[in-house]
């Protein structure tokens, strides 16, 4: 399958990396310039180039990039094929993004990143740290498996998100429709708890609206703090504070 990823941050070089080595083809590409990808993105095979470049007749587009970074993607998504399964894995933090009102008052990530590209989404890789995600192992049936939540309103490219989401690494859990993918956002009890596949549904259910930008500020709050001491932040720190936010 011919995939394009926009974005070469953490996650984006650890999807191009997994998913070139399961045999996808694999193009990838930032605002900077191919020269400046990280060497680890290209490990499995995929291909550093322009941006315009890698939305060009590719079966699957997945958008890495800061949220309020999505706009500025607009041209280059309308150059996709029509039939393009777009995939997100973008979050939304005040303090990073400044603040979006239509989020703050309700929205959810995913239908304010659906609207801003004028295409359908899938929603995945969102709700997973770098860490983990890089220490994850890609072999079926490995114990206590990380599993992510896939949302979106197509069942066939949701289907799609998920076969991609297996072979790279973690095990994929059916979220519903998009309009329900508010229950994968920062400070929700699946965002980045590093959870089995057995337990995410229940913790989609307990999802609370109204509490999660307050929990998702105070595992921020943490992190910073702990940065400003110089102590380490590990991708394990990381899952730890997220699930004591619950």
């Amino acid at each position: 399958m011919k995939i394009g990823i926009l974005g070469a941050g953490a996650i984006g070089s650890i999807l191009s990396d997994r998913l070139a080595g399961a045999g996808h083809d694999v193009m990838i590409a930032n605002s900077r310039g191919p020269q400046t990808i990280n060497a680890a993105a290209l490990r499995g095979g995929a291909r550093a180039v322009e941006a315009v470049d890698a939305v060009q007749g590719v079966a699957v587009l997945i958008l890495s990039v800061p949220l309020h970074r999505v706009p500025d993607l607009t041209t280059l998504v309308e150059q996709a094929p029509t039939d393009a399964i777009v995939i997100d894995t973008s979050n939304y933090y005040p303090h990073r993004d400044q603040p979006i009102t239509p989020i703050d008052n309700g929205q959810t990530e995913s239908e304010w990143v659906a609207e801003q590209l004028g295409r359908p989404i899938v929603k995945a890789w969102n709700a997973v740290g770098s860490g983990p995600f890089e220490a994850a192992s890609t072999e079926d049936g490995t114990d206590e498996r990380i599993a992510i939540p896939v949302a979106g309103d197509n069942v066939d490219a949701k289907r799609v998100a998920m076969d991609l989401v297996e072979v790279t690494g973690l095990d994929a859990v059916d979220a519903g429709p998009l309009a329900e993918s508010w229950r994968q956002q920062p400070g929700t009890p699946v965002y980045c708890t590093g959870r089995p596949a057995s337990s995410i549904p229940a913790l989609l259910e307990a999802a609370d609206a109204t509490a999660a930008p307050r929990r998702r500020d105070i595992v921020i709050t943490a992190v910073q703090e702990r940065i400003q001491t110089d102590s380490t932040v590990t991708g394990d720190y990381i899952t730890r504070l997220n699930r004591a936010v619950y």
